[in-house]
Protein backbone atom coordinates (compact mmCIF):
# COMPACT_ATOMS: atom_id res chain seq x y z
CA UNK A 1 0.00 0.00 0.00
CA UNK A 2 2.57 2.22 0.23
CA UNK A 3 3.89 1.49 -2.38
CA UNK A 4 0.82 2.89 -4.24
CA UNK A 5 0.74 6.26 -2.36
CA UNK A 6 4.10 6.45 -3.37
CA UNK A 7 3.40 6.32 -7.17
CA UNK A 8 0.18 8.27 -6.76
CA UNK A 9 2.82 11.44 -4.72
CA UNK A 10 4.93 11.16 -8.00
CA UNK A 11 2.32 10.92 -10.58
CA UNK A 12 -0.12 14.01 -8.94
CA UNK A 13 2.45 16.90 -10.05
CA UNK A 14 2.37 15.75 -13.63
CA UNK A 15 -1.63 15.59 -13.22
CA UNK A 16 -1.81 19.66 -12.20
CA UNK A 17 -0.40 20.94 -14.79
CA UNK A 18 -1.62 23.76 -17.17
CA UNK A 19 -1.95 21.49 -19.91
CA UNK A 20 -3.12 18.46 -18.47
CA UNK A 21 -6.14 20.29 -16.64
CA UNK A 22 -7.06 22.25 -19.52
CA UNK A 23 -7.61 18.87 -21.45
CA UNK A 24 -9.78 17.07 -18.48
CA UNK A 25 -12.01 20.19 -18.11
CA UNK A 26 -12.36 19.84 -22.12
CA UNK A 27 -12.36 16.19 -21.84
CA UNK A 28 -15.51 17.06 -19.16
CA UNK A 29 -17.17 19.24 -21.24
CA UNK A 30 -17.09 17.30 -24.55
CA UNK A 31 -18.14 14.07 -22.60
CA UNK A 32 -21.36 15.85 -21.15
CA UNK A 33 -22.23 16.96 -24.58
CA UNK A 34 -21.59 13.61 -26.44
CA UNK A 35 -23.80 11.89 -23.44
CA UNK A 36 -26.64 14.21 -23.78
CA UNK A 37 -27.10 13.66 -27.58
CA UNK A 38 -29.20 10.65 -27.73
CA UNK A 39 -27.33 7.97 -30.11
CA UNK A 40 -23.72 9.08 -29.33
CA UNK A 41 -22.07 7.30 -26.34
CA UNK A 42 -18.59 7.54 -24.28
CA UNK A 43 -17.13 4.74 -27.01
CA UNK A 44 -17.72 6.83 -29.78
CA UNK A 45 -16.69 10.32 -28.23
CA UNK A 46 -13.31 8.87 -27.53
CA UNK A 47 -12.76 6.78 -30.86
CA UNK A 48 -13.17 10.17 -32.36
CA UNK A 49 -10.51 11.81 -30.41
CA UNK A 50 -7.70 8.81 -30.10
CA UNK A 51 -6.83 10.12 -33.59
CA UNK A 52 -6.64 14.14 -32.52
CA UNK A 53 -4.42 13.03 -29.82
CA UNK A 54 -1.55 11.78 -31.56
CA UNK A 55 0.90 14.33 -31.10
CA UNK A 56 -0.01 15.07 -27.52
CA UNK A 57 1.78 14.19 -24.10
CA UNK A 58 0.50 11.03 -23.04
CA UNK A 59 -1.09 12.41 -20.16
CA UNK A 60 -2.57 15.44 -21.54
CA UNK A 61 -4.47 12.67 -24.51
CA UNK A 62 -5.48 10.61 -21.30
CA UNK A 63 -7.08 13.38 -18.99
CA UNK A 64 -9.15 14.36 -22.03
CA UNK A 65 -9.91 10.87 -22.56
CA UNK A 66 -11.02 10.33 -18.52
CA UNK A 67 -13.05 13.58 -18.92
CA UNK A 68 -15.02 12.73 -21.58
CA UNK A 69 -15.72 8.81 -20.02
CA UNK A 70 -16.82 10.47 -16.82
CA UNK A 71 -18.68 13.45 -18.73
CA UNK A 72 -20.75 10.99 -21.01
CA UNK A 73 -21.88 8.63 -18.31
CA UNK A 74 -23.55 12.07 -16.30
CA UNK A 75 -24.68 13.79 -19.45
CA UNK A 76 -26.63 10.80 -20.73
CA UNK A 77 -28.93 11.68 -17.51
CA UNK A 78 -29.81 14.85 -19.20
CA UNK A 79 -32.09 14.15 -21.63
CA UNK A 80 -33.30 11.04 -19.64
CA UNK A 81 -34.52 13.18 -16.91
CA UNK A 82 -35.99 16.20 -19.42
CA UNK A 83 -36.93 14.51 -22.71
CA UNK A 84 -37.62 11.00 -20.95
CA UNK A 85 -35.00 9.86 -23.79
CA UNK A 86 -31.63 8.25 -22.63
CA UNK A 87 -28.52 9.75 -23.78
CA UNK A 88 -26.49 6.68 -23.05
CA UNK A 89 -27.34 3.13 -22.58
CA UNK A 90 -26.77 3.67 -18.92
CA UNK A 91 -29.23 6.10 -18.65
CA UNK A 92 -31.93 3.61 -19.08
CA UNK A 93 -33.08 3.56 -15.48
CA UNK A 94 -32.73 7.23 -14.79
CA UNK A 95 -35.54 7.76 -17.19
CA UNK A 96 -38.18 5.61 -14.17
CA UNK A 97 -37.99 8.26 -11.88
CA UNK A 98 -35.56 10.88 -13.19
CA UNK A 99 -38.59 12.24 -15.68
CA UNK A 100 -40.95 11.76 -13.79
CA UNK A 101 -39.48 13.67 -11.04
CA UNK A 102 -39.16 16.40 -13.95
CA UNK A 103 -43.01 15.84 -15.07
CA UNK A 104 -44.00 17.03 -11.16
CA UNK A 105 -42.27 20.31 -11.34
CA UNK A 106 -38.92 19.84 -10.35
CA UNK A 107 -36.84 18.79 -13.25
CA UNK A 108 -33.57 21.22 -11.78
CA UNK A 109 -33.99 18.91 -8.40
CA UNK A 110 -33.87 15.86 -10.32
CA UNK A 111 -30.54 16.91 -12.11
CA UNK A 112 -29.05 17.96 -8.97
CA UNK A 113 -29.91 14.47 -7.62
CA UNK A 114 -27.65 13.13 -10.73
CA UNK A 115 -25.50 15.20 -10.70
CA UNK A 116 -24.56 14.64 -7.26
CA UNK A 117 -24.90 10.67 -7.32
CA UNK A 118 -22.69 10.57 -9.97
CA UNK A 119 -19.57 12.38 -9.04
CA UNK A 120 -19.79 10.64 -5.90
CA UNK A 121 -19.95 7.50 -7.99
CA UNK A 122 -17.22 8.20 -10.31
CA UNK A 123 -14.96 9.70 -7.52
CA UNK A 124 -15.58 6.41 -5.50
CA UNK A 125 -14.47 4.73 -8.35
CA UNK A 126 -11.66 6.11 -9.30
CA UNK A 127 -10.49 5.69 -5.80
CA UNK A 128 -11.10 2.15 -6.13
CA UNK A 129 -8.95 2.05 -9.32
CA UNK A 130 -5.93 4.03 -7.91
CA UNK A 131 -6.02 2.20 -4.80
CA UNK A 132 -7.60 -1.47 -5.00
CA UNK A 133 -6.79 -2.53 -8.62
CA UNK A 134 -4.58 -5.83 -8.15
CA UNK A 135 -7.01 -6.81 -5.71
CA UNK A 136 -9.79 -5.99 -7.50
CA UNK A 137 -9.07 -7.44 -10.95
CA UNK A 138 -8.08 -10.92 -9.00
CA UNK A 139 -12.01 -11.40 -7.45
CA UNK A 140 -12.97 -10.88 -11.69
CA UNK A 141 -10.70 -13.84 -12.33
CA UNK A 142 -12.80 -16.35 -9.64
CA UNK A 143 -15.89 -15.62 -12.55
CA UNK A 144 -16.15 -18.78 -14.48
CA UNK A 145 -18.19 -19.37 -17.77
CA UNK A 146 -20.82 -20.94 -15.65
CA UNK A 147 -20.91 -18.05 -13.06
CA UNK A 148 -21.10 -15.44 -16.19
CA UNK A 149 -24.24 -17.59 -17.73
CA UNK A 150 -25.75 -17.37 -14.35
CA UNK A 151 -24.83 -13.78 -13.63
CA UNK A 152 -26.87 -12.90 -16.77
CA UNK A 153 -29.63 -15.23 -16.45
CA UNK A 154 -30.44 -13.32 -13.09
CA UNK A 155 -29.88 -9.88 -14.58
CA UNK A 156 -32.56 -10.72 -17.29
CA UNK A 157 -34.34 -12.34 -14.67
CA UNK A 158 -35.06 -10.44 -11.94
CA UNK A 159 -35.36 -6.81 -14.29
CA UNK A 160 -37.99 -8.27 -16.54
CA UNK A 161 -39.95 -10.17 -13.40
CA UNK A 162 -39.74 -7.31 -10.85
CA UNK A 163 -39.18 -3.67 -13.55
CA UNK A 164 -42.95 -4.94 -14.67
CA UNK A 165 -45.69 -4.66 -13.37
CA UNK A 166 -47.39 -7.56 -15.02
CA UNK A 167 -44.23 -10.04 -14.99
CA UNK A 168 -45.90 -11.49 -18.43
CA UNK A 169 -45.08 -8.82 -20.17
CA UNK A 170 -42.00 -8.51 -18.88
CA UNK A 171 -40.94 -12.13 -20.22
CA UNK A 172 -42.69 -11.21 -23.75
CA UNK A 173 -40.19 -8.05 -24.03
CA UNK A 174 -37.15 -10.00 -23.01
CA UNK A 175 -37.69 -12.35 -25.25
CA UNK A 176 -38.10 -9.69 -28.38
CA UNK A 177 -34.81 -8.49 -26.86
CA UNK A 178 -33.22 -12.33 -27.07
CA UNK A 179 -33.94 -12.86 -30.45
CA UNK A 180 -32.29 -9.41 -31.25
CA UNK A 181 -29.24 -10.73 -29.43
CA UNK A 182 -29.25 -14.18 -31.87
CA UNK A 183 -28.89 -11.56 -35.09
CA UNK A 184 -25.84 -11.76 -36.37
CA UNK A 185 -22.42 -14.05 -36.81
CA UNK A 186 -22.42 -17.03 -34.10
CA UNK A 187 -19.47 -16.53 -32.01
CA UNK A 188 -18.39 -19.96 -31.68
CA UNK A 189 -19.26 -21.71 -35.08
CA UNK A 190 -19.13 -18.80 -37.28
CA UNK A 191 -23.11 -19.50 -39.10
CA UNK A 192 -25.11 -16.68 -39.80
CA UNK A 193 -28.75 -16.43 -37.53
CA UNK A 194 -31.45 -14.52 -38.55
CA UNK A 195 -29.73 -12.18 -41.47
CA UNK A 196 -32.15 -12.58 -44.22
CA UNK A 197 -28.73 -12.76 -46.64
CA UNK A 198 -28.43 -8.98 -45.40
CA UNK A 199 -25.25 -7.94 -44.72
CA UNK A 200 -25.80 -4.98 -43.02
CA UNK A 201 -27.01 -7.67 -40.08
CA UNK A 202 -23.89 -9.61 -40.11
CA UNK A 203 -22.39 -7.90 -37.11
CA UNK A 204 -25.96 -8.04 -35.61
CA UNK A 205 -28.28 -5.03 -34.49
CA UNK A 206 -26.17 -2.48 -32.18
CA UNK A 207 -26.94 -1.92 -29.23
CA UNK A 208 -27.50 2.18 -29.49
CA UNK A 209 -29.64 1.40 -33.01
CA UNK A 210 -32.49 -0.28 -30.96
CA UNK A 211 -31.66 1.96 -27.28
CA UNK A 212 -32.04 4.99 -29.52
CA UNK A 213 -35.41 3.62 -31.11
CA UNK A 214 -37.58 2.11 -28.32
CA UNK A 215 -36.22 5.06 -25.85
CA UNK A 216 -35.96 8.55 -28.20
CA UNK A 217 -38.48 7.96 -31.01
CA UNK A 218 -41.77 7.22 -29.01
CA UNK A 219 -41.43 11.04 -27.00
CA UNK A 220 -40.29 12.15 -30.04
CA UNK A 221 -43.64 11.17 -31.54
CA UNK A 222 -45.32 12.13 -28.25
CA UNK A 223 -43.76 15.87 -28.69
CA UNK A 224 -44.83 16.30 -31.75
CA UNK A 225 -48.33 15.45 -31.11
CA UNK A 226 -48.83 17.62 -28.24
CA UNK A 227 -48.89 14.33 -25.84
CA UNK A 228 -46.00 14.92 -23.75
CA UNK A 229 -43.92 17.70 -22.10
CA UNK A 230 -43.31 19.76 -19.09
CA UNK A 231 -45.55 22.96 -18.70
CA UNK A 232 -42.97 25.71 -18.74
CA UNK A 233 -45.11 27.67 -15.83
CA UNK A 234 -44.23 24.73 -13.07
CA UNK A 235 -40.53 24.47 -13.81
CA UNK A 236 -38.58 24.95 -10.68
CA UNK A 237 -35.62 26.31 -10.82
CA UNK A 238 -34.93 27.60 -7.60
CA UNK A 239 -32.33 26.66 -4.82
CA UNK A 240 -33.66 22.88 -4.67
CA UNK A 241 -29.96 21.68 -3.62
CA UNK A 242 -30.49 23.41 -0.17
CA UNK A 243 -33.81 22.58 1.08
CA UNK A 244 -33.08 18.69 -0.02
CA UNK A 245 -32.60 16.08 2.96
CA UNK A 246 -29.34 14.54 0.87
CA UNK A 247 -28.21 12.62 4.13
CA UNK A 248 -31.21 10.08 3.71
CA UNK A 249 -29.21 9.33 0.37
CA UNK A 250 -26.49 8.11 1.87
CA UNK A 251 -27.27 4.73 2.03
CA UNK A 252 -28.21 4.18 -1.17
CA UNK A 253 -25.00 5.71 -2.47
CA UNK A 254 -23.07 3.42 -0.15
CA UNK A 255 -25.50 0.19 -1.40
CA UNK A 256 -25.19 1.47 -5.40
CA UNK A 257 -21.30 2.23 -5.63
CA UNK A 258 -20.79 -1.22 -4.08
CA UNK A 259 -22.80 -2.71 -6.91
CA UNK A 260 -21.29 -0.59 -9.74
CA UNK A 261 -17.85 -1.51 -8.66
CA UNK A 262 -18.78 -5.22 -8.54
CA UNK A 263 -20.26 -5.21 -12.04
CA UNK A 264 -17.61 -2.94 -13.63
CA UNK A 265 -15.36 -5.82 -12.33
CA UNK A 266 -16.52 -8.23 -14.42
CA UNK A 267 -15.98 -8.11 -18.01
CA UNK A 268 -19.17 -7.78 -20.50
CA UNK A 269 -21.42 -6.00 -18.35
CA UNK A 270 -20.82 -2.37 -18.15
CA UNK A 271 -22.71 0.49 -16.35
CA UNK A 272 -25.94 0.15 -18.18
CA UNK A 273 -26.74 -3.06 -16.21
CA UNK A 274 -25.09 -1.50 -13.34
CA UNK A 275 -27.95 1.19 -12.96
CA UNK A 276 -30.53 -0.59 -13.96
CA UNK A 277 -29.43 -3.59 -10.93
CA UNK A 278 -28.99 -0.69 -8.51
CA UNK A 279 -32.30 0.43 -9.53
CA UNK A 280 -33.95 -2.88 -8.83
CA UNK A 281 -32.00 -3.21 -5.20
CA UNK A 282 -33.10 0.02 -4.29
CA UNK A 283 -36.69 -0.81 -5.02
CA UNK A 284 -36.28 -3.95 -3.53
CA UNK A 285 -34.53 -2.98 0.13
CA UNK A 286 -37.49 -0.26 0.34
CA UNK A 287 -40.52 -0.28 2.42
CA UNK A 288 -42.68 0.80 -0.33
CA UNK A 289 -41.32 -0.53 -3.62
CA UNK A 290 -44.72 0.69 -5.45
CA UNK A 291 -43.48 4.17 -5.42
CA UNK A 292 -40.03 3.75 -7.45
CA UNK A 293 -41.60 5.09 -11.57
CA UNK A 294 -42.99 7.84 -9.88
CA UNK A 295 -40.20 9.93 -8.82
CA UNK A 296 -38.66 8.79 -6.18
CA UNK A 297 -35.35 10.29 -5.01
CA UNK A 298 -34.26 7.44 -4.48
CA UNK A 299 -34.63 6.19 -7.47
CA UNK A 300 -32.48 9.06 -9.47
CA UNK A 301 -29.46 8.54 -7.43
CA UNK A 302 -29.26 4.66 -6.96
CA UNK A 303 -28.60 4.12 -11.28
CA UNK A 304 -26.40 7.37 -11.74
CA UNK A 305 -24.68 6.33 -8.76
CA UNK A 306 -23.82 2.92 -9.79
CA UNK A 307 -23.56 3.26 -13.48
CA UNK A 308 -20.08 6.13 -12.68
CA UNK A 309 -19.24 3.80 -10.19
CA UNK A 310 -18.74 1.45 -12.97
CA UNK A 311 -16.70 3.64 -14.55
CA UNK A 312 -13.30 3.27 -12.65
CA UNK A 313 -13.97 -0.48 -11.87
CA UNK A 314 -14.00 -1.42 -15.76
CA UNK A 315 -10.45 -0.04 -16.26
CA UNK A 316 -9.18 -1.91 -13.57
CA UNK A 317 -9.01 -5.44 -15.25
CA UNK A 318 -7.99 -3.35 -18.28
CA UNK A 319 -4.92 -2.00 -17.03
CA UNK A 320 -3.72 -4.97 -14.55
CA UNK A 321 -4.40 -7.60 -17.13
CA UNK A 322 -4.83 -5.72 -20.24
CA UNK A 323 -8.94 -7.39 -20.39
CA UNK A 324 -11.37 -4.67 -21.70
CA UNK A 325 -14.50 -5.36 -19.73
CA UNK A 326 -16.82 -2.89 -22.23
CA UNK A 327 -16.54 -1.12 -25.65
CA UNK A 328 -15.20 1.88 -23.76
CA UNK A 329 -12.30 -0.06 -21.95
CA UNK A 330 -11.49 -1.55 -24.92
CA UNK A 331 -11.04 2.21 -26.39
CA UNK A 332 -9.01 3.10 -23.83
CA UNK A 333 -6.61 0.50 -24.40
CA UNK A 334 -6.60 1.13 -27.70
CA UNK A 335 -5.56 4.71 -26.47
CA UNK A 336 -2.79 3.78 -24.22
CA UNK A 337 -1.47 1.51 -27.27
CA UNK A 338 -1.14 4.66 -29.43
CA UNK A 339 0.62 6.16 -27.03
CA UNK A 340 3.23 3.32 -26.22
CA UNK A 341 1.82 2.13 -23.08
CA UNK A 342 1.14 -2.03 -23.30
CA UNK A 343 -1.45 -2.45 -20.66
CA UNK A 344 -0.71 -5.33 -18.00
CA UNK A 345 1.46 -5.91 -14.92
CA UNK A 346 4.03 -4.24 -16.43
CA UNK A 347 2.50 -1.16 -16.80
CA UNK A 348 2.54 -0.38 -13.47
CA UNK A 349 6.03 -0.88 -13.07
CA UNK A 350 7.59 0.62 -16.49
CA UNK A 351 5.08 3.76 -16.27
CA UNK A 352 3.78 4.24 -13.16
CA UNK A 353 3.63 7.92 -13.05
CA UNK A 354 1.91 7.43 -16.59
CA UNK A 355 -0.76 4.74 -15.54
CA UNK A 356 -1.45 6.57 -11.80
CA UNK A 357 -1.54 9.81 -13.75
CA UNK A 358 -4.65 9.03 -15.66
CA UNK A 359 -6.21 7.09 -12.44
CA UNK A 360 -5.66 10.40 -11.03
CA UNK A 361 -7.54 12.29 -13.92
CA UNK A 362 -10.50 9.79 -13.59
CA UNK A 363 -10.98 11.10 -9.74
CA UNK A 364 -10.69 15.06 -11.31
CA UNK A 365 -12.44 14.58 -13.90
CA UNK A 366 -15.41 13.55 -11.19
CA UNK A 367 -14.70 17.20 -9.08
CA UNK A 368 -14.82 18.88 -12.92
CA UNK A 369 -18.43 17.16 -13.51
CA UNK A 370 -19.86 18.21 -10.80
CA UNK A 371 -18.62 22.21 -11.02
CA UNK A 372 -19.82 21.90 -14.43
CA UNK A 373 -22.84 20.63 -14.10
CA UNK A 374 -23.84 22.51 -11.13
CA UNK A 375 -23.67 25.69 -13.31
CA UNK A 376 -24.98 24.14 -16.06
CA UNK A 377 -28.20 22.66 -15.01
CA UNK A 378 -29.92 25.91 -15.08
CA UNK A 379 -29.13 25.89 -18.59
CA UNK A 380 -30.89 22.51 -19.27
CA UNK A 381 -34.08 23.12 -17.78
CA UNK A 382 -34.73 25.93 -20.32
CA UNK A 383 -34.84 22.96 -23.21
CA UNK A 384 -38.08 22.32 -21.39
CA UNK A 385 -39.43 25.63 -22.51
CA UNK A 386 -39.56 24.88 -26.45
CA UNK A 387 -42.60 24.01 -27.87
CA UNK A 388 -42.87 19.99 -28.05
CA UNK A 389 -43.92 20.37 -31.76
CA UNK A 390 -40.55 21.99 -32.22
CA UNK A 391 -38.59 20.00 -30.16
CA UNK A 392 -40.13 16.47 -31.61
CA UNK A 393 -38.38 17.10 -34.71
CA UNK A 394 -34.93 18.65 -33.07
CA UNK A 395 -35.12 15.49 -31.19
CA UNK A 396 -35.86 13.17 -33.85
CA UNK A 397 -33.22 14.95 -36.42
CA UNK A 398 -30.34 14.28 -33.87
CA UNK A 399 -31.03 10.71 -33.34
CA UNK A 400 -30.56 10.21 -36.99
CA UNK A 401 -27.90 11.78 -37.17
CA UNK A 402 -26.07 9.95 -34.22
CA UNK A 403 -27.57 6.70 -35.55
CA UNK A 404 -25.94 7.50 -38.99
CA UNK A 405 -22.99 8.47 -37.88
CA UNK A 406 -21.90 4.92 -35.97
CA UNK A 407 -21.26 3.17 -39.51
CA UNK A 408 -22.23 5.48 -41.46
CA UNK A 409 -25.43 3.43 -42.68
CA UNK A 410 -28.87 4.70 -43.55
CA UNK A 411 -30.19 0.83 -43.04
CA UNK A 412 -29.50 1.22 -39.40
CA UNK A 413 -31.37 4.65 -39.51
CA UNK A 414 -34.28 2.80 -41.01
CA UNK A 415 -33.42 0.05 -38.74
CA UNK A 416 -33.88 2.51 -35.54
CA UNK A 417 -36.85 3.86 -36.73
CA UNK A 418 -38.73 0.95 -37.36
CA UNK A 419 -37.93 -0.15 -33.58
CA UNK A 420 -39.30 3.43 -32.70
CA UNK A 421 -42.12 2.13 -34.32
CA UNK A 422 -42.00 -1.23 -31.86
CA UNK A 423 -41.56 1.08 -28.57
CA UNK A 424 -44.28 3.49 -29.78
CA UNK A 425 -46.59 0.33 -29.86
CA UNK A 426 -44.71 -1.54 -26.84
CA UNK A 427 -45.61 1.70 -24.58
CA UNK A 428 -49.28 1.92 -25.90
CA UNK A 429 -49.52 -1.73 -24.75
CA UNK A 430 -47.92 -1.10 -21.70
CA UNK A 431 -45.16 -3.57 -22.53
CA UNK A 432 -41.75 -2.58 -20.63
CA UNK A 433 -38.65 -1.77 -23.26
CA UNK A 434 -36.52 -2.40 -20.79
CA UNK A 435 -36.15 -5.93 -20.61
CA UNK A 436 -35.46 -5.45 -24.16
CA UNK A 437 -32.82 -3.55 -24.47
CA UNK A 438 -31.09 -5.81 -21.01
CA UNK A 439 -31.81 -9.11 -23.07
CA UNK A 440 -29.83 -7.78 -26.13
CA UNK A 441 -26.99 -7.44 -23.89
CA UNK A 442 -27.16 -10.18 -21.80
CA UNK A 443 -28.89 -12.71 -24.21
CA UNK A 444 -25.15 -13.57 -26.11
CA UNK A 445 -23.23 -13.49 -22.93
CA UNK A 446 -25.62 -15.76 -21.62
CA UNK A 447 -25.87 -18.02 -24.58
CA UNK A 448 -21.74 -18.01 -25.13
CA UNK A 449 -21.17 -18.27 -21.61
CA UNK A 450 -23.36 -21.43 -21.54
CA UNK A 451 -21.99 -23.39 -24.63
CA UNK A 452 -18.35 -22.56 -23.69
CA UNK A 453 -19.00 -24.34 -20.20
CA UNK A 454 -20.45 -27.43 -21.85
CA UNK A 455 -17.88 -27.40 -24.67
CA UNK A 456 -15.18 -27.72 -21.74
CA UNK A 457 -16.81 -29.77 -19.28
CA UNK A 458 -17.77 -32.36 -22.74
CA UNK A 459 -21.54 -31.79 -22.04
CA UNK A 460 -21.87 -32.05 -18.11
CA UNK A 461 -24.63 -30.34 -17.43
CA UNK A 462 -23.32 -30.29 -13.53
CA UNK A 463 -20.76 -27.76 -14.35
CA UNK A 464 -23.84 -25.16 -14.44
CA UNK A 465 -23.57 -25.84 -10.31
CA UNK A 466 -20.14 -26.53 -9.65
CA UNK A 467 -19.54 -23.80 -7.58
CA UNK A 468 -20.35 -21.33 -4.86
CA UNK A 469 -20.88 -18.11 -6.62
CA UNK A 470 -23.22 -20.74 -9.14
CA UNK A 471 -25.58 -21.66 -6.69
CA UNK A 472 -25.97 -18.31 -4.73
CA UNK A 473 -26.80 -16.81 -8.52
CA UNK A 474 -28.98 -19.60 -9.18
CA UNK A 475 -31.02 -19.34 -6.10
CA UNK A 476 -31.41 -15.66 -6.37
CA UNK A 477 -32.86 -16.21 -9.58
CA UNK A 478 -35.32 -18.60 -8.28
CA UNK A 479 -36.33 -16.00 -6.04
CA UNK A 480 -37.10 -13.64 -8.71
CA UNK A 481 -38.84 -15.49 -10.72
CA UNK A 482 -40.96 -17.04 -7.60
CA UNK A 483 -41.17 -13.09 -5.78
CA UNK A 484 -44.59 -12.62 -8.00
CA UNK A 485 -46.02 -15.85 -7.16
CA UNK A 486 -45.83 -15.52 -3.41
CA UNK A 487 -46.83 -12.06 -3.58
CA UNK A 488 -49.94 -13.57 -5.47
CA UNK A 489 -50.69 -15.95 -2.70
CA UNK A 490 -50.04 -12.92 0.00
CA UNK A 491 -52.70 -10.96 -1.06
CA UNK A 492 -54.86 -13.87 -2.11
CA UNK A 493 -54.59 -14.50 1.41
CA UNK A 494 -55.14 -10.92 2.98
CA UNK A 495 -57.89 -10.45 0.75
CA UNK A 496 -59.85 -13.79 2.11
CA UNK A 497 -58.79 -12.37 5.47
CA UNK A 498 -60.41 -9.15 4.77
CA UNK A 499 -63.52 -10.72 3.75
CA UNK A 500 -63.74 -13.10 6.41
CA UNK A 501 -63.61 -10.53 9.41
CA UNK A 502 -66.27 -8.05 7.65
Amino acid sequence: MMEIFSAIASAAPGVFTIPVIIAMFIGTVVGIGVGALPGLSATMGIAVLIPLTFSLEPLVALGMVAGIYNGAMYGGSIPAILLRIPGTPAGIATVFDGHEMAKKGNPKLALDISLVSSSLGSAVSAIALLLLAPPLAAIALKFGQADYFWLAVFGLTAISVLLAGNPVKGFLSACLGLFVGLIGIDALTGNQRFTFDTPDLLSGVNIIVILTGLYAIPPAIDLMTGKAGIAAGHIDVSGSRAKFPWHTLVPVWIRSSVIGLVIGLIPALGGNIAALLAWNEQRRWTKNPGAYGTGEPDGIAAPECANNADTGATLIPALTLGIPGNAVAAVVLGALLVHGLRPGPELFRANADVVYGFMLTMLVTAGFMWVIGKFGSRLYVNVLRMPGKLLGPFVLGLTIVGVYSIHNSMFEVWLMLGFGALGFLMERLAIPTAPAVLAVILGPIAEESLRRALLISGGDMSVLLAGPISWMLAALTIIAVLSPLWKAIQSRRAARTGAEAS
